[in-house]
């Protein structure tokens, strides 16, 4: 028998798996190590374990096939965003976790819900297999195709048995890379003049065929009204995975993907160190900033800093904010002179239109954005 990573790693290539996003776990490092240099699969690493379903889930609205391997402790962290946007919209999502707290584990914070984890999943009734040692790991086939035949995520809790025993790579510690990049940048001081609807109006008039992820609630509500199409994917719920739904799209078509965020939703998310390691050419975020969580009734977000300066830091170069309508169109216009990713941040008052929901069920929209998304 080959050696256990080896061998997942010859599983997941075997079933076409085409983008792996991954968060680290000591268990898991020979496998990462061999996933993150095998240049058939696009790598993504992430910050959050929730990025990991919005990355998924945007990869597989535009036919890819993606899946993620983390830490069991880590699902804890992205349950809602598989819940609300992986089950809502019955999307594919196979996930490898290494199960922990339930043999030998020298991590007394890693027990309560590694012992807890199978009735969890029960409850919420999402599909799990226990993968208890290295002969079953030919069980990993069998979560892969349920996943994608069945468009639902089914999770490998992989006992740390499954590894023993693992020789480990020995290699030198990387050098963190060092990219340069020169930023010029200004702060504008003057009060926003459009409300978010209206700047959705107008962003709505410079749309030709680029793909468009609709942060949730009102502000996909106002886009529908502005101009409902079949490329724009409405989210309904989910909160904080419009940028990562957006970038998981944009890894798998050549299509121009807009990123319709919220600061809130942003500020949630956590995803713009990712956009920048990544570095696709084909997204632009454009923040419809209105210093507030517009939706659930214009609470203040936590933040008084900006939102440009913090895409800069993430290693975002191509950035730009607008505070009036001139400036706004200016920017559309000026939007593809540079290559992507682009961020776009566009200061609005708070408020929210009166718009009516949208009349569309989550399978509808997906639907129809997939089809789109290929044909047009």
């Amino acid at each position: 028998m080959p050696e256990p990573a080896r061998a997942v790693l010859e599983i997941v290539k075997r079933n076409r798996i085409d983008v792996v996003s991954t968060l680290p776990c000591e268990k898991l490092s020979a496998l990462l190590q061999l996933v993150a240099a095998d240049r058939a699969l696009r790598h993504v690493g992430l910050t959050r374990e929730e990025n990991g379903v919005g990355i998924s889930a945007g990869v597989a609205l535009a036919s890819g096939r993606p899946l993620m391997i983390i830490q069991s402790t880590g699902i804890g962290n992205l349950i809602n965003a598989l819940m609300s946007l992986t089950l809502t919209y019955r999307l594919p999502l196979p996930i490898l976790a290494s199960w922990r707290g339930v043999h030998d584990e020298q991590i007394e914070a890693q027990v309560p819900l590694g012992e807890r984890l199978p009735a969890l999943l029960a409850a919420l009734g999402v599909n799990y297999t226990i993968i208890g040692s290295a002969a079953q790991l030919d069980l990993l086939d069998m979560v892969i195709q349920d996943s994608f035949l069945r468009e639902r995520p089914h999770i490998a809790l992989i006992s740390p048995r499954a590894w023993v025993p693992e020789a480990q790579a020995q290699e030198a510690p990387p050098v963190c890379p060092q990219k340069p990049m020169t930023v010029r940048y200004s702060r504008a001081g003057d009060a926003p003049e459009l409300t978010r609807y209206e700047a959705i109006r107008i962003i709505s008039e410079y749309l030709a065929d680029e793909a468009i992820i609709v942060n949730i609630g009102v502000p996909s509500k106002e886009l529908y009204a502005a101009r409902d199409r079949a490329l724009n994917f409405y989210m309904l719920g989910s909160m904080g995975q419009a940028t990562p739904i957006g970038l998981g799209v944009a890894l798998k078509t050549k299509r121009e993907t807009i990123v319709l965020e919220g600061d809130g939703s942003l500020l949630m998310g956590c995803c713009l160190p990712t956009v920048a390691t990544i570095s696709p050419e084909n997204l632009t975020i454009i923040c419809l900033d209105n210093g507030t969580c517009g939706s659930t009734g214009d609470q203040p977000t936590p933040f008084t800093g900006d939102l440009t300066a913090m895409a800069l830091s993430a290693g975002i170069a191509n950035t730009r904010a607008a505070r009036t309508e001139k400036e706004l169109r200016a920017a559309l216009a000026q939007r593809y002179d540079k290559p992507g990713p682009r961020f776009l941040q566009v200061m609005v008052k708070p408020g929210n239109a009166t718009v009516a929901n949208i009349p569309l069920t989550a399978e509808v929209i997906k639907q129809r954005f997939m089809a789109a998304l290929k044909y047009a």
